[in-house]
C-alpha cells in the first residue's frame, strides 16, 4: 500500500474490498447509463475506465492524508471545513487529469454542444459530489467502527470490574466457615479419635470444594447440600441434640444453578443466631422450591429478625458474609435475584434467597 496503513488487518481488508467493488460498480453503473441515454463507444468506456482509476487512486491518496493527519479522531467542527477543502482540491485535480483522456479520445465535445471549460467546470462539481459521497461513506463507517469497539471496550470494563468484585467477595466468604469447623474438630479429638477421623475427612471434602468452587460462578445446588451436611455434621459435634436438621428439598432442584458457598453462608448465619445463642438450641429447616421465577432456596431457624446493628450481626463475619452473599447473586444474576433476612411464623427467623433459572423471568427482589 502506498501508506502504512493504522487499522488492523481485518479493517484493512475491508477497505480494499469497499474500494475496489465501489469504483468498479460505480463504473459499470457510468457506462450503463450512458448507454441508455446515447449509446456507448470503446472511447466512451475507456473515459469512463481511466476516470474512475484516477477517481480511486485519489481517493486512496486521500485516505493516506486522513491517517496522517489524523482527521478519524476529529469532531465534526474541525472536521467539516477540512473535508470540504480536500473535496474541491481532489474534484480540480482529477478534471485536470481527466483532460487528456478527452483529448486522445474520439469524443467530440462539439456534437454534444460543451465547451472544454463548460465540460471542466462539470468534471469539478461531479468529482466533489463524488468525493462528498466517498468522504460520507468513509467516516460513517469509521465512526460507526469506533463507537461499537467502544461499547466492546466499556462492556469488557464492566465484565473486568464484575469478575474483580466477585473474586474479592469469594475471598471474604471463604474463611467463614473455616473457623466454626475447626473449632468443631478440636473440641472432638481428645473425645472420640475415631469420630475425629471422620470429621478430619468431612473438612477436607469442606475446604476442597473451597478451593475449587472458588474458580466457579455457579455451581449444582446438590454439592452444596453435600458440603452443607458435612458442615451441620461438624457442628453437631459441638451442639449435639441441640442442632436438629430438616430437609425439605424438592428433587427437581438438586441439578439448579447457584453461586457457590451461598447456602453454606446461610446455614451458618442459623446456626450462630438460632442454635449457638438458645440454650436448648432447636430446628434449621432448608427448604428448596422451583417455581416460575426460579429457586426460592429458604434457611429457617429459631429467632428473631435482628434490628441493624444489633448484637453486632451487622458488623461480625456472619453478617458481612450475609451482605456478601446477596452482592454476589446481585452481581451474577442481576435484579432479580436477591437475598432476604425475614421474620417467619412461630418465631423463626427467615433467610430467603430467589435465584433466576435461564429463560425464566423474574421481578426484582428485596436484598439484606
Amino acid at each position: 500500500m502506498i501508506c502504512s496503513a493504522a487499522s488492523t488487518s481485518r479493517q484493512q481488508k475491508l477497505y480494499v474490498l469497499a474500494q475496489t467493488v465501489g469504483w468498479v460498480g460505480f463504473t459499470f453503473i457510468n457506462i450503463g447509463l450512458s448507454q441508455l441515454h446515447r449509446g456507448i463507444t470503446l472511447s466512451t468506456v475507456c473515459i469512463f475506465v481511466g476516470s474512475n482509476a484516477i477517481g480511486w487512486l485519489l481517493s486512496h491518496l486521500y485516505r493516506c492524508w486522513i491517517h496522517r493527519r489524523g482527521w478519524k479522531h476529529l469532531g465534526w467542527p474541525a472536521l467539516l471545513p477540512r473535508v470540504t477543502a480536500a473535496v474541491f482540491l481532489l474534484a480540480v485535480l482529477w478534471a485536470l487529469l481527466d483532460r487528456p483522456l478527452y483529448l486522445v479520445s474520439d469524443l467530440d465535445l462539439k456534437e454534444l454542444r460543451v465547451t472544454p471549460a463548460v465540460q471542466f467546470v462539470f468534471s469539478v462539481f461531479n468529482g466533489v459530489w463524488i468525493l462528498l459521497l466517498w468522504s460520507l461513506l468513509y467516516f460513517g463507517y469509521n465512526i460507526a467502527d469506533r463507537y461499537r469497539r467502544s461499547e466492546l471496550e466499556r462492556a469488557q470494563l464492566a465484565a473486568a470490574v464484575k469478575e474483580a468484585e466477585l473474586r474479592a467477595l469469594k475471598s471474604q466468604v471463604n474463611p467463614h466457615f473455616i473457623f466454626n469447623a475447626l473449632n468443631s474438630l478440636r473440641a472432638l479429638i481428645g473425645e472420640d479419635p475415631l469420630r475425629a477421623r471422620q470429621a478430619v475427612t468431612q473438612l477436607a471434602n469442606l475446604l476442597r470444594y473451597s478451593l475449587q468452587s472458588g474458580q466457579l460462578e455457579t455451581v449444582p445446588f446438590e454439592e452444596e447440600l453435600r458440603i452443607v451436611n458435612d458442615y451441620l455434621a461438624l457442628e453437631q459435634v459441638r451442639h449435639e441434640e441441640r442442632l436438629r436438621l430438616r430437609l425439605d428439598v424438592e428433587p427437581d432442584t438438586l441439578q439448579l444453578a447457584v453461586p457457590p458457598m451461598l447456602l453454606q453462608t446461610l446455614v451458618e448465619n442459623a446456626v450462630k443466631y438460632g442454635i449457638t445463642r438458645r440454650p436448648d438450641g432447636g430446628e434449621i429447616a432448608i427448604i428448596a422450591r422451583l417455581d416460575r421465577q426460579g429457586l426460592l432456596l429458604q434457611v429457617v431457624n429459631p429467632g428473631e429478625v435482628p434490628l441493624p446493628g444489633e448484637n453486632g450481626q451487622e458488623t461480625d463475619s456472619t453478617g458481612v458474609g450475609l451482605r456478601n452473599a446477596a452482592e454476589r447473586l446481585r452481581l451474577l444474576c442481576g435484579e432479580g435475584a436477591g437475598l432476604e433476612l425475614r421474620a417467619g411464623a412461630g418465631g423463626t427467623v427467615v433467610a430467603e434467597a430467589r435465584i433466576p433459572q435461564p429463560g425464566v423471568r423474574t421481578p426484582a427482589f428485596a436484598a439484606v
